[in-house]
């Protein structure tokens, strides 16, 4: 059995889609590991103090996509490897599989723009807690004031960042120098609300847009299966 005309035409579209569809996958898969090993991330997420920890939403959200680029890889093969050997059970759950990725896609893609400050603003909060309690009372050396003094200085190091607004900033600043704190890098310009918003939303971002790139060649991808299983059906057996 073999198909001719538009419908060869058709299948080797699909495979091209596929392949392209398994490289995606592949560095779908490569980016969300980077994102869970990030030097910056992963020491700000592993911060914690007096049994405060900081926030993991992120790290679910990274897990998924490795979960995801993961099965997109197989899936992608799958497709492959259906469209040369030209069989209708391969490309009818191989079409199968895409529903199922797409409408996981879709229903990902609109929790997470419903909620997709919700990282940086965690991370701002759990900031914010342990600035407050560090603060407190500067003169004070109780453990949870210095856990949390340890937590700051580990934010303020890492992003190079130093209080919460401008304000803070100086405060902070003078504290240093007057020898009452010392938990702002010198040279340390930026507050740290900023900095957490160029860390993780910007990525966010860029994941959101690898989504939606994924999501067309998926569309084209259901559509040539569709197409190359119907002229597989029709085509003549010799």
């Amino acid at each position: 059995m073999g198909v001719e005309g538009c419908t060869k035409c058709i299948k080797y579209l699909l495979f091209f889609f596929n392949f392209i569809f398994w490289l995606t996958g592949g560095v779908i898969l490569g980016v969300a590991l980077w994102l869970r090993h990030d030097p910056k991330i992963s020491t700000l997420l592993g911060l914690e103090y007096d049994g405060n920890h900081a926030p993991s939403t992120f790290y679910i959200s990274v897990h998924i996509l490795i979960a995801v680029g993961a099965v997109m890889m197989v899936v992608g093969f799958l497709g492959c490897y259906g469209a040369i050997q030209e069989s209708q059970c391969l490309l009818g759950t191989f079409f199968a599989c895409l529903v199922i990725l797409f409408a996981c896609e879709v229903a990902a893609g609109i929790w997470g723009y419903m909620n997709r400050d919700t990282v940086t603003e965690e991370m701002k909060n759990f900031y914010d807690n342990a600035y407050d309690r560090a603060m407190q009372t500067t003169a004070n050396t109780q453990e949870k004031n210095n856990a949390a003094s340890v937590v700051l200085k580990a934010f303020h190091e890492t992003l190079s960042c130093c209080g919460k607004g401008t304000g803070t900033n100086i405060g902070t600043k003078i504290t240093d120098g007057l020898g009452v704190t010392n938990i702002c890098p010198s040279g340390a310009s930026t507050n740290c609300h900023q900095r957490i918003n160029e860390l993780f939303h910007d990525k966010i971002y860029l994941i959101g847009i690898a989504a939606l790139v994924v999501a067309v060649i998926m569309i084209f991808e259901m559509i040539f299966s569709m197409v190359l299983c119907c002229g597989i059906r029709n085509s003549p057996v010799y």
